[in-house]
């Protein structure tokens, strides 16, 4: 696999796994309560025109996940 450094970078149709989360406290446990744990596939459907908010499919659901938030998630491409 290769590895992709945080999941705000991940391309508009690909794949990767969530290797490790990068934050703490109330954020840390809702990207865990939305499926975001080591292990997980997801995939980046789409981002808005100006590429901030993104839509991405985890474990069946469609999450849209700003930057902020996404890029405390390191991934590697499957």
């Amino acid at each position: 696999m290769q590895l992709i450094e945080s999941m705000d970078r991940l391309p508009e149709g690909s794949a990767a796994m969530v290797t490790e989360l990068l934050t703490t406290g109330s954020m840390r446990r809702r990207l865990q309560d939305i499926g975001l744990i080591e292990g997980t596939r997801i995939e980046c459907l789409l981002r808005s025109p100006a590429g901030d908010p993104a839509a991405y499919l985890i474990r069946g659901a469609v999450i849209a996940l700003r930057a902020e938030d996404s890029s405390r998630v390191r991934v590697e491409l499957c």
